[in-house]
Order: C-alpha cells, then structure tokens, then sequence
C-alpha cells in the first residue's frame, strides 16, 4: 500500500516538474515575441517617408 502512494507522488511530482519547465520555457518566448511584434508595430508607423517629411 505505501508503494502505491510513494508511486502516485512520484507522478504527481514529475508532472508538476514538466509543467513548470514548459512555462519556464513558454512565458519568456511569449514575452519576446511580444516585444518583437510591438518594434515592428512602431517601425511601421514610423517609417522613413514619416522621418523624411518632418526634416524638410
């Protein structure tokens, strides 16, 4: 009996362990991609033919 439950922690274990390297994993690429896709929002809006005009 003490096997089976030293077996189900050991999974429970395991799976939490994997589930928090996913999102160790997951939650810094979504922070970057984010960041990535907010530059090239700005870049677009801020083009060379914006910058151009406000020199002249």
């Amino acid at each position: 009996m003490g096997t089976t439950y030293f077996h189900k922690y050991l999974l429970i274990s395991a799976v939490a362990f994997f589930a928090i390297l996913a999102l160790d994993i997951a939650v810094p690429a979504v922070v970057l991609s984010a960041m990535a896709l907010l530059r090239w929002v700005v870049s677009l809006e801020i083009g060379p033919a914006t910058m151009a005009k406000g020199a002249a």
